[in-house]
């Protein structure tokens, strides 16, 4: 069973990068729009939860530090990219991190917390800048930015509560197997 769902999860991270630019648009403005940006691409969707994955591996501290430190990160990028500054290979930076997130959390790379929050920091400037690039000029910043914040908190969230089933999934195959 933990094979499967492992294999599984492989299956969905590989077939990502395909779908790695989809960014359809949203019709509302504001908290609601922040709020679905990132619930509206598979790109995001996959490493945002791809670093909840990585967090309950490591297990710790690293549940609270490595998701805020990709929250952080992301939102002090949605605020540059309002602003008007650049971010060359955004989408590449984004795609890149899908793979590299997802491989991650899915083998199980051992590093420290630090380095974890150094790595999904690095990817959340991409995703912050795509978030703060496509805010309507009519919404609010703060709204907006706190919708985008609240939905990637979520992600993470689910992120999280997958690696924790999938651990306690093993362990009872390890107690079924003694």
């Amino acid at each position: 069973m933990h094979r499967t769902l492992l294999r599984l999860a492989t299956a969905f991270f590989a077939l990502a990068p395909a779908v790695a630019s989809a960014h359809p648009g949203h019709e509302s403005t504001g908290l609601v729009h922040g709020f679905m940006h990132p619930l509206g691409g598979f790109d995001h969707i996959i490493a945002m939860v791809a670093v909840g994955l990585l967090a309950a591996r490591l297990g710790g501290r690293a549940l609270w530090l490595v998701p805020a430190s990709f929250v952080a990160a992301m939102a002090l990028a949605g605020c540059a990219a309002s602003t008007g500054m650049a971010l060359p290979y955004a989408e590449t930076g984004i795609a890149v991190s899908v793979v590299v997130l997802g491989a991650a959390a899915l083998f199980g790379v051992a590093m420290p917390v630090a380095a974890a929050m150094g790595l999904v920091g690095f990817f959340a400037i991409f995703h912050g800048y795509a978030h703060g690039l496509e805010m309507p000029e009519t919404a609010s910043g703060l709204a907006y930015g706190a919708g985008f914040v609240a939905a990637t908190a979520m992600l993470h969230g689910v992120g999280i509560g997958l690696g924790m089933m999938i651990r306690q999934v093993g362990r009872s195959a390890v107690d079924r197997a003694a």
